[in-house]
């Protein structure tokens, strides 16, 4: 890893504090144990890269994707985990993805739906949570369905007898598990590309070093080991 310089401690935590959004939406990313405390890969990152800063971590909790995306224009924010997309680009320095997740779709269980192609027809209607990665991504590529945006795709699609939910891997299997009428469409709709990112602008000694942070935290097994712990079977990014 690069020394960690003056420069670099002021371009990642300019407060003296690395203040972190965490997505509570994806359940690969972060958890909550039973007293309420967080765990998972983007909390052991973040506890990983302030120490090595030498600085507190203090997180900022948000329930999706879209509204930690939001968080960053109050100017609180350090450090988030998203996955990369062309317009949080605009707003995001990101570093390579660190995890790999899968897209998928969720239909009832009887329904015609077989395929991943077949979604996309006149006349299909489908759930996704508000701003995640997998809406941006179905608003640019999906050429004839409709998408039902809102809080909680898996709800929305049963309260409002859609065709179909696209969603997190994980988080459609864990929702399946607790509905019987339901099923997962096989193959995967888009590559969901995880990686940790800083507000544009902040300089670029803190973009080299947290892009040089992510790589050896993949190298050495770190990333690996923190989803194992936290019981995630995705698929740890190749290297950038």
């Amino acid at each position: 890893m690069p020394q960690v310089s003056p420069a670099i401690v002021k371009d990642l935590a300019p407060t003296g504090t690395l203040r972190v959004a965490l997505n509570l939406g994806n359940s690969v990313l972060v958890q909550k144990d039973a007293g309420g405390k967080v765990k998972g890969i983007t909390v052991d990152l973040a506890t990983e890269l302030g120490k090595r800063l030498g600085v507190p971590v203090k997180f900022a909790e948000f329930d999706g994707a879209g509204k930690a995306f939001e968080g960053i224009k109050t100017g609180t924010l350090d450090i988030m985990f998203l996955a990369i997309e062309p317009v949080r680009a605009n707003e995001i320095t990101f570093t390579a993805p660190y995890v790999i997740i899968e897209g998928v779709y969720l239909v009832d269980k009887d329904s015609p739906l077989k395929t991943v192609e077949e979604v996309d027809r006149p006349g299909i209607r489908v759930a996704v949570n508000k701003g995640s990665a997998y809406d941006l991504f179905l608003s640019r590529t999906l050429k004839n369905a409709t998408l039902v945006r809102g809080e909680g795709g898996p709800q929305i699609f049963r309260q409002q007898k859609l065709e179909a939910c696209g969603g997190v891997k994980q988080n459609q299997l864990a929702y399946a598990k607790t509905d019987p009428n339901v099923r997962l469409i096989p193959g995967r709709f888009m590559e969901i590309r995880q990686a940790m990112g800083t507000p544009k602008g902040r300089g670029e000694a803190g973009e080299k070093y947290l892009h040089a942070f992510v790589e050896e935290m993949k190298a050495s097994g770190f990333v690996a080991e923190a989803l194992k712990r936290s019981g995630q079977d995705a698929e740890v990014a190749p290297k950038a």
